[in-house]
């Protein structure tokens, strides 16, 4: 394996960075961003296997990949292997060029139904879910899981070898168990114990925040590849950020207030295209909140405002008008004009 990248079926992925899915967050608009910003590869959010809401609005927006570089992959949760397997091949006629099973979400809404790490519990089940996914379709199929059911229970090892036996592709493992869902620190060496005993890619994910936190995980794990998924919220260039350090061992200077005014419209924009403008104004609010949390040039007090104003703008161009104006008085090093009254 080269460097700087590795290999999913036939697909080469480079740099090793990979945006991890989440709900509600990784849709097209952040998918294509956080590819802009140096991801190597970007895994959509959750699909339902269940044929009843595929053709949901919510569902379609979830499935549209027009226009999104590829490979495309795209992530399905259930319990029964034949909807799984019905599922990934609706998912591959619908664009999708790689398949990634979750059995690494946490969230009670999932694991009531038995499906995401609550499947751990059930290695029979897995070895059936995996089997008939990868027989279903012709693209590559990805496995995301946990360290294990709870902390007592870590079989990682276990679920990751009936995974490179059903023919799974690449493994990424959350170096956390289910009953942590996303408390505590992520341990890496469950990671390192099962990148030693496999033959196909390993994915290393939990806590990589940093460059430096991603070169370490990296070489304590031995992985091919990181996946970032809560970082990236709001620091879409944190992909260049570490790609530029495990390639030259320095820090790479972060963006200017300026391109992340620039970045911060476009994905606006985006959002409003892709959603409608009800719609994208409100789901371009969490992501206004994520970018202004992190930024160092102003005050608590200013960020409070910033975003109950920005908050209250109910129109595409109100939403980007507060925000340019914002970002443009921190560009000229003046303090934000806000009033509480938008």
């Amino acid at each position: 394996m080269s460097h700087d990248g590795f290999r999913i079926g036939p697909h080469a992925i480079a740099p090793r960075l990979v945006l991890a899915p989440m709900a509600g967050v990784t849709d097209k608009p952040f998918r294509i961003l956080c590819k802009r910003m140096g991801a190597g590869l970007c895994v959509s959010e959750m699909t339902t296997s269940d044929p009843r809401f595929w053709n949901t609005a919510k569902s379609r927006h979830r499935m549209d990949h027009e226009g999104e570089p590829e490979p495309v992959s795209v992530q399905i949760a259930g319990t029964e292997p034949e909807v799984m397997a019905e599922a990934a091949r609706h998912n591959v006629e619908h664009g999708a060029r790689i398949i990634d099973i979750n059995m690494g979400c946490p969230a009670k809404k999932v694991c009531n139904a038995w499906a995401g790490s609550a499947l751990m519990r059930e290695p029979e089940r897995v070895a059936r879910i995996l089997a008939a996914v990868v027989a279903a379709v012709e693209v590559p199929v990805t496995l995301k899981i946990r360290t294990g059911w709870a902390s007592d229970q870590r079989n990682a090892l276990q679920i990751a070898r009936i995974a490179e036996d059903c023919g799974i592709a690449a493994l990424a493992v959350h170096g956390r168990t289910r009953d942590q869902q996303y408390t505590g620190v992520a341990e890496y060496d469950t990671i390192a114990e099962v990148k030693a005993a496999l033959s196909i890619p390993v994915f290393a994910n939990g806590d990589i925040d940093s460059p430096e936190k991603a070169a370490y995980v990296l070489a304590h794990t031995g992985a091919d590849a990181l996946l970032v998924g809560r970082a990236a919220q709001g620091r879409p260039w944190i992909f260049r950020e570490i790609a530029h350090y495990l390639a030259t061992g320095t820090r790479l200077a972060p963006p200017s207030l300026a391109e992340v005014r620039d970045v911060l419209l476009s994905h606006l924009r985006h959002l409003h295209a892709f959603y409608g403008e009800a719609s994208g104004v409100r789901i371009a609010r969490k992501h206004l909140g994520w970018y202004a949390r992190d930024r160092p040039e102003h005050t608590l007090e200013q960020r409070a405002l910033f975003r109950a104003t920005v908050n209250r703008a109910d129109t595409a161009h109100d939403q980007l008008r507060i925000t340019a104006d914002y970002f443009d008085a921190l560009v000229a090093g003046e303090p934000p004009r806000l009033t509480a009254a938008a």
